[in-house]
């Protein structure tokens, strides 16, 4: 597949495939896809049930470098069964990670340590609604797969979460996108623990209405989890603002990286209890609400001012740790 890396610079982010991002977010020329299409890996659980496959199960995964460090990227395609993980695609995304810290391991044992400017860096470029539930068991335990070794890469290799695609990052991916020690989004990423829709059945409509655009938005979009401090990033929509925003952060020592991160310590869940135990007090009703306990005016226009102006004036939730 032939693609244009100085054209994918300026392509929107939210457009492009799962290919695309892969190859664009790192150097000219330098990744290498594992498991392609050519290689015809796809997932027997929906050959069974008669359902279309796709020659790489809707994940495309590989290795590149930014400047001198190796660059494991996961990218992750919505247009496929809505990027949901299964056992194919979740094994690839599992080994990637895997891969990444075997170098890590690798390198140590070899130099005695790893210099901030080459260490292994692992990027994932979410586009899921979470599990399939035609292999609901095996993507599950892929899933799990993924977070123990989230685990093991932590102070080793930095783990840079990306969203801003046509799903966002739902359900069990929402879990792997918040674990990660960096969050970057644009306007259009979305981060959620369950579906809009699957709130509104739980809760009601009069609760949570998931034909709301709006409220979906200003409730899992990219500026309330920015405003949050689950997103750390707030970006413009091109595959080279994701890029360039990546380059500045991967010469950073560790110890200064995992400082973003949001969950693996009690400390960071008891920071996270606060939020949790604020909306309970106040009785939030909307995200508008919590915006304004942070500082924030004119919340209502918020959500549509130009991303420039917003980021000029947002008021965001202090953290401790």
């Amino acid at each position: 597949m032939k693609i244009n890396w100085e054209d994918l610079q300026g392509k929107s982010f939210y457009q492009a495939t799962a290919r695309e991002r892969a190859y664009g977010m790192v150097d000219k020329d330098t990744f290498k896809e594992f498991l392609g299409p050519r290689d015809k890996m796809t997932s027997p659980h929906l050959l069974i049930l008669g359902e279309a496959v796709e020659f790489d199960d809707g994940i495309t995964v590989g290795v590149g470098k930014i400047k001198k460090h190796p660059v494991f990227v996961i990218s992750q395609e919505g247009k496929f069964v809505g990027g949901a993980l299964g056992e194919v695609n979740g094994a690839k995304m599992a080994y990637t990670m895997k891969l990444a810290l075997k170098t890590y391991e690798k390198m140590k044992e070899k130099y005695g340590s790893v210099p901030d400017d080459r260490k292994p860096i692992c990027i994932v470029s979410f586009d899921s609604g979470g599990v399939r539930l035609h292999e609901a068991n095996a993507g599950l335990l892929m899933h799990s797969e993924s977070m123990e070794t989230i685990w093991e890469l932590q102070n080793k290799v930095p783990y840079i979460a990306i969203t801003g695609s046509t799903i966002g990052a739902y359900g069990a991916q929402g879990f792997v996108c918040l674990s990660a020690d960096v969050v970057i989004a644009n306007d259009f990423g979305r981060i959620g623990l369950t579906g809009p829709e699957v709130i509104q059945q739980e809760v009601g409509k009069d609760e949570f209405d998931a034909s709301d655009r709006a409220l979906i938005w200003r409730t899992m979009g990219a500026r309330s989890k920015y405003i949050l401090g689950d997103v750390d990033y707030l970006i413009k929509d091109t595959i080279g603002t994701f890029r360039d925003t990546i380059v500045n952060i991967v010469d950073e020592p560790m110890s200064k990286i995992s400082k973003t991160r949001k969950v693996g310590s009690p400390q960071l869940v008891e920071e996270n209890l606060e939020v949790v135990k604020l909306a309970a007090e106040k009785k939030i009703k909307d995200s508008k609400d919590l915006w304004k306990i942070y500082g924030n005016e004119n919340v209502d226009q918020m959500p549509e001012m130009p991303q420039e102006k917003f980021l000029s004036v947002v008021k965001r939730r202090p953290r401790r740790i």
